[in-house]
């Protein structure tokens, strides 16, 4: 399969080898941060384009584009 280096970064040999060394525990705290850092991103790009809004419906819109909607 041909990837189109213009829409997907690749990663090189030797982040694979440091990837691969990470212990599952070290993998899941990766991807908690990741999706951490991805929720507090859109809530506050939520936050700057609806200052009215409250903190529970930012919370609740926050969930729902991160579930894959909006």
């Amino acid at each position: 399969m041909w990837l189109d280096p213009r829409r997907y970064e690749v990663i090189d040999d030797e982040m694979a080898e440091v990837l691969r060394d990470k212990t599952p525990e070290q993998k899941l705290a990766m991807a908690e941060s990741m999706h951490r850092m991805a929720r507090d991103l859109i809530r506050d790009k939520l936050r700057y384009d609806h200052p009215d809004w409250s903190e529970d419906r930012l919370a609740c819109e926050t969930i729902r584009r991160l579930n894959g909607a909006g």
